[in-house]
């Protein structure tokens, strides 16, 4: 799976509202505390009030803020809105790709990763990104041999 700088940007940007829920923070000031760029954050912050995770309030008081509990929000969610479903292919879902017989082993290939990715990031809340901490069983990911190493 490529991480986009867009589900990067967007992950940290929603811990920010984490961090601060249930009060508001501008774009101005989650660009700032995560050095993103302001144009890309308020594009992000639009597609998550689109897909109802925040919240956007204007005036001196104005901002965003998390519509749920950083605890009901996990990764996912995020990713889906700003990216997409999890694991498409080609655009498509992979339940419903057609293979030739040399090749229909790729159909639940596909659907055995977006199941993996799911284990990650539907599991991970906005909670336990603020609190610095991922769930156990995802911690030992990162603990497999060779997790650290890029191949």
């Amino acid at each position: 799976m490529r991480v986009t700088a867009r589900v990067d940007y967007a992950v940290r940007s929603a811990t920010e509202l984490a961090l601060e829920h249930p009060g508001t923070l501008t774009a101005d000031t989650i660009a700032a505390r995560q050095e993103l760029p302001l144009a890309f954050t308020k594009q992000i912050l639009s597609a998550m009030r689109r897909a109802s995770l925040v919240q956007s309030h204007r005036g001196g008081e104005g901002g965003y803020r998390l519509l749920r509990p950083p605890e009901a929000v996990s990764v996912a969610d995020i990713v889906r809105a700003v990216e997409g479903p999890l694991a498409d292919v080609r655009g498509e879902a992979p339940e419903t790709l057609e293979y030739p017989p040399s090749t229909q082993v790729l159909r639940p290939l596909w659907i055995a990763t977006r199941a993996s990715l799911r284990a990650v990031l539907e599991t991970v809340t906005l909670a336990d990104l603020a609190a610095g901490k991922l769930p156990r069983d995802v911690e030992a990911y990162t603990e497999v041999a060779g997790a650290w190493e890029r191949r």
